[in-house]
């Protein structure tokens, strides 16, 4: 099977319906897949085919959906690359992949020409704004020079359909293999999970000409989606796993979506009023900036019905804060570009669980919690979440010893930490890797970053392990804080020893102006352990 069949699926069940606004105008689904196979033949033309690598490097846009079926469609691999990456990790991912051609905006193309001298083998640079800039080739020209007419190729369930690249939390970024299989069974099984929560029953009507007796013909078809009143927002960056998923599940329920390029809260707000948007995904920090803004309640976003959260934890006064005010709970899940993006989460049959990643939400998969020696422990005790089923990476890109340790037994062991409870719920407590060990004891560092944002003035806070000569470790904190609030070191210490036991508390308190980030809002802690 092909993963690139999806969009074209989708047009035969569900006909020619407007699927996405962006920037002023809507497209179709069968103009955006008009636009990925008039791609796709135009790879074809430079010599791209099965197995070779093709980088798009673009902030959310239409022409993202065209690139990510069209290198399916023809077999090659596509490679979702963050567009605000530094440029040496730009230039590594370039070099890692063997990419032959990268489908971006100018905006990057002083670091990509930079990354060419490292990556050879990236011979076509398109760029999706600019049609004069020598060395480069225009998107819009390449898909209108190119016919319409594509014969998907057929592809095994267990060829390469993707390499996505985690952050680098820990190290250089790794990319992580998916198969047309693996993400083919996450979208369908969370369209299941969807069905099973909110199912519409549509009749489709189709029209076509008769050579027999010319008239035009309607048959009509009963088919299960998603109600057209429906909108999505989307507003999470498409380079990532979270845009194939997104993309693959419109296919399958016949979503329609409103776009947007960035984030932006007054664009979000304004976008919620007037598309009346009814589902929404975001991560922690955004619901926190829309809460913030000023003008928070001029806007109506009484149209909401389900707001989902991911990426970060998210903190339990925010879900109140924004139960409170908009009448609306948050259903927190939780994923990883190794499981496919979508895995845990909070049902919207049912009032989620605060502070909880939610239940297994593909039944294709099973979660567990494992010990050190990866045996099962029962609920309330805590270990590693492991996974295990078809939804699951093939591996890490050219890292062996890598796979090794994070695919044990066929289970992906995810490095997070945490427990499930008597209900399937399950809860995170921790990173694994992001342990800092004092004198022989086990310090949480998100433990220490909830203390500290308990003090009024504390907006985020992030903490790290640096080296000492008589614990091994001691806990450095890294605080923002509040819009005009002046704090001292001591001042927060003393806070958290009100707070945390003594071995816990930080030994040093530094303040910033902001916390390093990854794309989906995660605190890149290898980050802060750089900064000085």
């Amino acid at each position: 099977m092909n993963l690139g069949s999806l969009s074209e699926d989708g047009i035969r069940k569900f006909g020619e319906f407007q699927s996405c606004y962006f920037e002023g105008r809507w497209y179709t689904n069968v103009e955006i897949n008009c636009m990925s196979n008039r791609l796709a033949n135009a790879l074809k033309s430079l010599g791209i085919g099965k197995g070779d690598r093709v980088v798009t490097q673009l902030p959310n846009c239409v022409e993202i959906f065209a690139v990510f079926n069209a290198v399916f469609k023809i077999g090659a691999v596509i490679v979702p690359m963050n567009p605000i990456l530094r440029p040496d990790q730009m230039s590594y991912i370039y070099k890692d992949c063997g990419a032959k051609a990268t489908v971006t905006s100018s905006d990057y193309l002083p670091w990509i020409e930079a990354a060419q001298r490292e990556a050879p083998q990236l011979k076509n640079i398109i760029l999706v704004d600019k049609d004069d800039v020598k060395g480069t080739i225009y998107f819009k020209k390449l898909v209108s020079d190119n016919a319409e007419g594509l014969e998907i190729l057929d592809m095994d369930n267990d060829d390469l359909a993707a390499l996505i690249y985690t952050s680098g939390t820990t190290g250089n970024p790794k990319g992580v293999m998916h198969t047309h299989y693996s993400l083919w069974i996450n979208a369908v099984s969370f369209a299941d999970f969807i069905f099973l929560s909110s199912p519409v029953t549509l009749t489709n009507v189709r029209r076509a000409f008769n050579e027999k007796n010319y008239q035009i013909e309607e048959t009509r078809e009963v088919v299960t989606s998603v109600d057209r009143s429906t909108m999505f927002l989307a507003v999470l960056p498409l380079s990532h796993s979270y845009g194939l998923s997104f993309m693959s599940l419109g296919a399958l329920v016949g979503g329609r979506s409103v776009l947007l390029k960035w984030w932006n809260p007054v664009e979000a707000l304004k976008t919620i009023q007037d598309f009346r948007i009814k589902y929404m995904a975001l991560v922690p920090t955004m619901f926190v900036q829309l809460l913030d803004h000023p003008d928070f309640d001029k806007y109506d976003i009484s149209s909401l019905k389900y707001c989902n959260s991911g990426a970060a934890a998210l903190d339990r006064e925010i879900a109140a804060k924004w139960k409170e005010r908009t009448g609306i709970s948050i259903h927190e899940g939780w994923g990883l570009t190794e499981s496919g993006a979508t895995t845990a989460g909070n049902p919207t049959t049912r009032q989620p669980k605060i502070g909880s990643i939610g239940v297994n939400m593909l039944r294709c998969n099973r979660m567990k919690v494992f010990d050190m020696e990866d045996r099962e422990l029962p609920a309330g005790q805590i270990g590693e979440i492991v996974i295990k089923g078809p939804a699951v990476m093939q591996g890490y890109w050219n890292l062996p010893e890598e796979t090794a340790e994070a695919l044990k037994n066929g289970w992906l062991h995810t490095g997070d930490i945490g427990y499930m409870d008597e209900d399937g719920y399950f809860y995170i407590t921790d990173r694994k890797k992001d342990l800092i060990i004092r004198g022989g004891e086990n310090i949480s560092p998100k433990e220490v970053e909830l203390a500290i944002c308990e003090h009024p003035k504390v907006l985020e806070a992030g903490c790290v392990g640096v080296k000492d000569r008589v614990y091994g470790e001691e806990v450095r904190a890294f605080v923002v804080l509040k819009q005009g609030e002046r704090c001292s070191e001591e001042e927060i210490i003393q806070h958290c020893k009100k707070l945390l036991p003594t071995f816990k508390t930080p030994k040093q308190v530094r303040f910033v102006d902001s916390l390093p980030k990854n794309i989906l809002g995660k605190l890149l802690r290898m980050e802060l352990r750089k900064m000085e």
